[in-house]
């Protein structure tokens, strides 16, 4: 199909630009761009991508000591399948098996994809792409490109997209999706920049706008990395698991995940006075003695993410550290740093007690790499410089000061929910990447990045197949229902317009120190309540009495109601869970509970906003399917879907 023409329209005084499309991607990240590629590889190429920035997202900007990306082991004797890969993911509790099995069946796959576009994992001599063990992994499924695994990928991804001529609508931020008779059909947008506003009629929208970042204020997500979850909320779309994030140290200045080598090394952790002084060596206080202390540090660059059952110190102790963090910054009103240029109180690194506090397994890792070297910096240096010069790429010089840092929101584990095409409730919406709600409690390291390449797979399979017939929605029937949504857009700005309290940026501020505090890794029934009446309170200022002088003002304001939906619901979901009878799991931990048995593993729950705002209800997980194996009814089936 050729493309239309962009239209200018005048509506109510505002001036607007319509356009149609067959698909319209929502995000400019690695999923975003794998769609594109994967539906023009098909033939379809009747597409627009629409985005904030496209140099705004999550997998351009962000990345670990070694980021991962898990699939199918592909590499030695270790023995692998795809059904064992998808009960590995589904064992991570309240994951739906389609989804595993969907996510495991296609990781190879996906994976030769990105190679072939060009991101440099590595290989050995056979071509065999070498593999190791992550979080929660049993099979050595890992691999990594470096530090920048999903900057590549997103960059190679991008290069090809661009090389066959997708069109990219830069600078729009999304605001409505359009819903026709329960159909999704489009979407409004407006510039953040001059104010004007777009209308997209569209047969099918692929939302991939990343986490809802923007709800917390200790975050490793880019500062321009937000989210959009409300959006789709609000368009009627229902979540799951909203409550199962990850969470772990960060540095703050330049956001990073402290794990690996970070750890690694034992470095000296202190806090200090909000203006700097007062120095003061925390983790001591933490620990009998100073062997649990090393040991629970140097675990640590294995078991980056909280893990409420690691804060016993007979599995480590290692999420100790995360508490000790948490209680420094939130109930001390403290800042915390990490020194590498002086050792933790009590490791000698010199004469006959040198390095004997440690326990042999940190011992012979750092015997091993050649690093019972005499200072943290001297240590990384060695183990890895790259992480090193990582920081100073970023004005941070490890060797002169210290790093700033906080436990932080790293993933969403939930999100909008989605069915083995990664297809909302809402029909012709599909979502994915982090927004879609594919995990459940644990997941394997890396494997994020490999669920929104598959949802990307799973989305163009759907749309090229069972909705390659354009939409028989007239324009003016799109229409009718893109300027509902815009009036409801122009009667809030003129609200922000006429507004005499805050501001969305004060508003913000509020609210993300407030997600942060009481609904992170750190939770109660008590904070839970006294948070959701809060957020409620600040959705009314949004609402009511926030005001707005300029266009990129109200883009935040649009962006603040999103992130007030989005912490709304994460909270409802939090109480609920509670009320339910749900104790600490996964990277949270929840006061005056148990580390919780599993009971919960095979339940799901959603939410979804209703008029009194966010409702909550608890489903079975869907099973792993048991699709047909036989050749002769897989190839006919085959053509009959995908061949006709």
């Amino acid at each position: 199909m050729i493309k239309k023409e962009p239209e200018t329209l005048n509506y109510k005084g505002c001036s607007c630009v319509y356009r149609r499309c067959g698909t319209a991607i929502v995000g400019s990240g690695a999923a975003g761009f794998a769609a594109a590629n994967r539906l023009m590889d098909a033939g379809y190429d009747d597409i627009l991508m629409v985005t904030e920035g496209v140099n705004m997202g999550t997998s351009r900007n962000t990345g670990s000591d070694k980021q991962t990306y898990y699939k199918l082991n592909l590499c030695g004797n270790t023995q692998d399948s795809p059904r064992s890969m998808a009960q590995t993911l589904f064992d991570g509790e309240s994951m739906d098996g389609d989804l595993a099995l969907c996510e495991a069946t296609n990781s190879a796959r996906c994976f030769y994809y990105l190679c072939e576009a060009g991101v440099p994992f590595p290989f050995n001599e056979a071509g065999e792409y070498a593999g190791y063990k992550t979080d929660h992994d049993p099979a050595m499924r890992a691999t990594s490109a470096g530090p920048l695994t999903s900057k590549f990928m997103t960059e190679c991804l991008q290069k090809k997209a661009a090389a066959r001529g997708l069109e990219i609508l830069d600078g729009w931020q999304a605001v409505e999706l359009a819903v026709k008779d329960g159909i999704c059909c489009g979407l409004t947008a407006m510039n953040r920049k001059t104010g004007a506003w777009l209308l997209i009629q569209a047969d099918n929208v692929i939302f991939a706008t990343g986490g809802p970042s923007g709800i917390y204020d200790a975050v490793v997500y880019p500062a321009s990395q937000t989210g959009s979850t409300g959006i789709a909320l609000r368009a009627g779309a229902r979540a799951k698991n909203l409550m199962e994030w990850q969470y772990g140290i960060t540095s703050t200045k330049f956001r990073w995940n402290c794990s690996g080598s970070y750890e690694q090394v034992l470095p000296r952790y202190v806090s200090t006075a909000q203006d700097g002084s007062d120095v003061r060596e925390f983790l001591p206080d933490y620990f009998e003695n100073v062997g649990q202390m090393l040991s629970a540090q140097f675990l640590k660059g294995y078991q980056w993410p909280f893990d409420p059952r690691k804060t016993l110190i007979e599995n480590g102790g290692s999420s100790i550290l995360d508490i000790a963090v948490y209680n420094e910054i939130v109930n001390k009103n403290r800042r915390v740093w990490i020194d590498y240029m002086h050792n933790p109180t009590g490791l000698e690194v010199t004469g006959e007690n040198a390095f004997a506090a440690l326990d042999e397994t940190a011992y012979t890792y750092l015997k091993n790499s050649g690093c019972l070297l005499p200072l943290p910096i001297d240590r990384l240096e060695q183990m890895n410089p790259n992480a090193v010069d990582l920081y100073r790429s970023h004005g941070i010089d490890l060797h002169t000061e210290m790093l700033e840092v906080a436990v932080s929101a790293q993933h969403n584990n939930g999100g909008i929910a989605g069915d083995m095409w990664w297809e909302s409730e809402i029909p012709h919406l599909f979502v994915i990447g982090e927004v879609n709600g594919s995990h459940g409690v644990f997941r394997p390291g890396g494997c994020a990045l490999n669920s929104g390449q598959v949802g990307a797979l799973r989305a163009s399979q759907r749309i090229t197949t069972a909705y390659r017939k354009t939409s028989e929605l007239s324009r003016e029937e799109f229409l009718k229902t893109a300027y509902s949504l815009l009036d409801g857009s122009l009667d809030f700005t003129s609200k922000l317009a006429r507004g005499h309290g805050r501001k969305p940026a004060e508003i913000t501020a509020e609210l993300r120190r407030l997600m942060s505090a009481d609904c992170a890794h750190m939770r109660s029934a008590a904070k839970t309540q006294e948070a959701l009446v809060r957020l409620k309170e600040l959705e009314a200022e949004a609402e009511n009495s926030c005001r707005a002088d300029c266009a990129p003002q109200i883009a935040e304001a649009f962006k603040l109601r999103d992130a007030i939906i989005t912490s709304r619901a994460l909270a409802q979901s939090i109480d609920a869970y509670i009320k339910y009878g749900g104790g600490s799991r996964g990277s949270y931990l929840i006061e005056g509970t148990e580390n919780d048995n599993g009971a919960l593993a095979g339940k799901i729950l959603e939410v979804s906003l209703k008029d009194g705002g966010p409702e909550c209800s608890w489903r079975d997980v869907r099973p792993i399917p048991q699709p047909e194996e036989w050749f002769e009814n897989v190839w006919r089936n085959y053509k009959q879907l995908y061949q006709n």
